[in-house]
C-alpha cells in the first residue's frame, strides 16, 4: 500500500503551539463566528454572509481609494493608477457575489425578511464613504449614523477634503486651466458637471501623446465607474427579483431608490465628453 503522503516530510510546519498559524493570522473563529441568524431559516445564512463579504470588500475599496487619493495629491500617478486598478476588480469582486444572493428567491427570503427590522444596506457607512471618497456627497445620508459618533465624525472628516474627483481635475489644471468655481468649491456638496472641465478633458482626449498622463487617469477613472455601474445595476436587478416593488426594510422605496441611484453620475464630464469627440 502506499504510504500517505506527509507534507512535514517536505518541511512543513505541522505544529502550532505557541506559534502563528493560518487561523491565528487571520482570526478566523472571529470571522466564523459573526454569522448569527434569527431564525433557523436556511438561506438567512446566505443572506447574513453575502453583506458581510461585501463589507468586507469595502473595506478594502476604502483602503485603496483613501491611498490612491493621496497618491494623487502627492504626483505619485503610478501609484494612483495601480490602486485604482485595483478597486475596479474589487468591484468586480462585489458584482459576482450578487450572482449567489440571487439564487434565492422571494418566497425563502420572507422567511426571515421581517426579522431585519429596519436595517437595510443603504445604512452601511462604508458604502457612504466610498461614495464621499468619490464625490458623491449627499448631508442628508448622515443622519442614519447620528446613533455612532465615531461613524458620524468619519463621514464628517471625508467630507472636509477634497474627493478623488477633486484631486484629478486639480492635475488637470495644472496643465489645462480649469475655473475657481471648480477647484475651490464648496466640499461638502457633490461636484457638478461643469462645461469648462468637460473640453479639458475633450482636449486631453484629443491629444493623448501629449496629455498621456492625464489620458490614463482619465481612463483609470472610468473604467472604475464603469464596474461601479455595474454594481449598482445588478443590486436593482437583485433586489428586485427578490422583493419586487415593495418598500424597502430600511423605509425606502426599494427599487424606486435604487433606480434613482443609476443616474448618479461619479465624473459627468468623462462621460459628457465622448459625445463631442
Amino acid at each position: 500500500m502506499k504510504t500517505p503522503y506527509d507534507p512535514a516530510h517536505e518541511g512543513a510546519q505541522m505544529t502550532f503551539d505557541g506559534r502563528m498559524s493560518y487561523g491565528d493570522y487571520l482570526q478566523i473563529d472571529t470571522l466564523l463566528t459573526a454569522q448569527k441568524p434569527l431564525t433557523a431559516k436556511h438561506d438567512e445564512m446566505l443572506f447574513i454572509i453575502q453583506h458581510q463579504t461585501s463589507e468586507l470588500w469595502m473595506r478594502l475599496a476604502v483602503h485603496e481609494l483613501v491611498a490612491a487619493r493621496q497618491a494623487l495629491r502627492e504626483g505619485r500617478l503610478p501609484n494612483a493608477f495601480k490602486m485604482l486598478a485595483r478597486v475596479a476588480r474589487i468591484f468586480e469582486q462585489l458584482n459576482n457575489a450578487w450572482d449567489v444572493l440571487r439564487t434565492m428567491t422571494p418566497s425563502e427570503y420572507t422567511q426571515f425578511r421581517q426579522q431585519l427590522g429596519q436595517s437595510s444596506g443603504f445604512q452601511s457607512h462604508q458604502y457612504r464613504q466610498i461614495e464621499y471618497i468619490l464625490g458623491n456627497r449627499n448631508e442628508a445620508m448622515l443622519r442614519p449614523h447620528a446613533h455612532h459618533p465615531e461613524i458620524l465624525q468619519l463621514l464628517e472628516n471625508e467630507l472636509a477634503q477634497p474627493s478623488l474627483y477633486d484631486e484629478a481635475l486639480r492635475l488637470v489644471a495644472a496643465d489645462i486651466p480649469l475655473p475657481p468655481a471648480v477647484l475651490a468649491r464648496d466640499l461638502r456638496l457633490p461636484h457638478q458637471a461643469n462645461e469648462a472641465v468637460m473640453q479639458a478633458w475633450k482636449l486631453v482626449y484629443q491629444n493623448p501623446e501629449h496629455y498621456w498622463t492625464l489620458y490614463e487617469l482619465a481612463e483609470k477613472l472610468v473604467d472604475f465607474e464603469d464596474y461601479f455601474r455595474r454594481w449598482r445595476f445588478n443590486h436593482v436587478t437583485t433586489v428586485e427579483r427578490i422583493i419586487g416593488f415593495k418598500r424597502g426594510t430600511g423605509g425606502t422605496g426599494g427599487v424606486s431608490y435604487l433606480r434613482r441611484m443609476l443616474e448618479v453620475e461619479l465624473f459627468p464630464e468623462l462621460w459628457h465628453v465622448r459625445t463631442i469627440l
